[in-house]
Parts: structure tokens; sequence; C-alpha cells
């Protein structure tokens, strides 16, 4: 039987918070299209956490290498929780990764990437195409055509606050799309990491 309400799990040695369900995107390969959850811990939230709640839940972060904000649903739509939870790590010396679709400007109608700023380690962008055209007919976003510029923008922007800002692409997009992929990194102040493509949630929260 699967944990309800999971709001921070462990895989592999980082423990990972779920704030929210939310999302912005409705990509086609979206593991919340096949799978509830990881493990025995459902991510389908009835309701979303309040910092305090998973605050409570991360009092021993002794055992894990960081923290990362990924679960089933686009953190940075929780992004006042987010903020506070990240203090909270940070005071506890470990550091903060957030798995984005890099379209929190937009999605709180402001220049949030200021605010990231020791808060964040790490922003892990899934960049998933290298033209506003693929990027909609692989992501759906709700912001059309704007999201891909808007993702770059972000990237750009977080790399003066944030440590470490990486694109992310599947290899199953080809060599031609990988390299196109890595000149918009490189154009952003970002890297690139390539990772093998999965269906099973199991393998893929990295």
């Amino acid at each position: 039987m699967m944990d309800m309400d999971t709001y921070v799990y462990e895989y592999g040695s980082g423990l990972y918070v779920n704030l929210t369900n939310r999302c912005n995107n409705n990509c086609a390969f979206c593991l919340r299209h096949t799978n509830q959850g990881v493990g025995r811990h459902r991510l389908w939230l009835e309701h979303e956490p309040t910092a305090e709640q998973v605050i409570e839940k991360t009092q021993n972060l002794s055992a894990y290498e960081e923290v990362v904000f990924c679960g089933f649903g686009e953190p940075t739509l929780a992004w006042e929780t987010l903020k506070q939870v990240a203090a909270y790590v940070k005071r506890q010396g470990k550091p903060v990764r957030v798995n984005t679709n890099g379209l929190g400007n937009l999605a709180n109608g402001r220049d949030i990437t200021p605010e990231a700023k020791g808060l964040v380690d790490t922003f892990s962008i899934s960049l998933n195409a290298s033209t506003p055209e693929a990027y909609q007919k692989i992501c759906h976003s709700q912001y059309g055509q704007q999201a891909l510029p808007a993702l770059l923008e972000f990237a750009k922007l977080a790399s003066r606050y944030v440590p470490h800002v990486v694109f992310t692409v599947v290899d199953s997009i080809g060599q031609e799309e990988i390299e196109k992929s890595r000149k918009l990194a490189q154009n952003c102040g970002a890297k690139l990491r390539v990772r093998a493509y999965v269906e099973n949630w199991e393998e893929s929260a990295d």
C-alpha cells in the first residue's frame, strides 16, 4: 500500500521534497502519466504542504548529500514554501537543488532568481528542445511559444545568483539536438547534462 501525501522521500543519496502537483507544462514524456509515485511513496497530494510540515519531516539531514526539490509538480509554483524550506536546509549545511522547467519567472509574475541567492545551489532545468516550436510540441506549456525563451532567460538570470545552472536533455533527442542544446547552455552560462531516457520513475528522479 502506498503512503498518502508524501512530502519528502529518499532517492539515492538525496532527500527529495514534493511540494506540489501543479504544473504549467504537460510534457508528453512526464512520468506522472504512467506512475503513481516512487516505491511505496505516492506523490499525488491531497493537500500541498506548508513549510512547517516539510521541515518537520527533515529534522535529521545528516544521512543525505543534498536536498532536492523534485516531485509530481513544478516546485517554483510553490516558491514561497520552497524558499522557507531551503533556508532551513541551508542552515543545516546541506546543498539545495531545484529540478525545474525554468518557467518560474512567468509563473510568479516577476524575476525570482535574485531570491534564490544563498538558498539554491543548483537549478537543474529540463530543456527538452532547442526551438520554441519543438519545445511546445513536446511540453504543451500553458505559455505556448513564450515558454522556451522564458526558460533561457531564467537560466541567464539564475547564473548570476546561484553557483550551478544545468540544462538536462534526454539522449533520445539525437546528437544534432544535443549539440544545439549544448550551444544554448553555453549562451546562458549553463552546463548541459545528457541523461538516458527511461520510462520508470525509479530510474529517473535525478
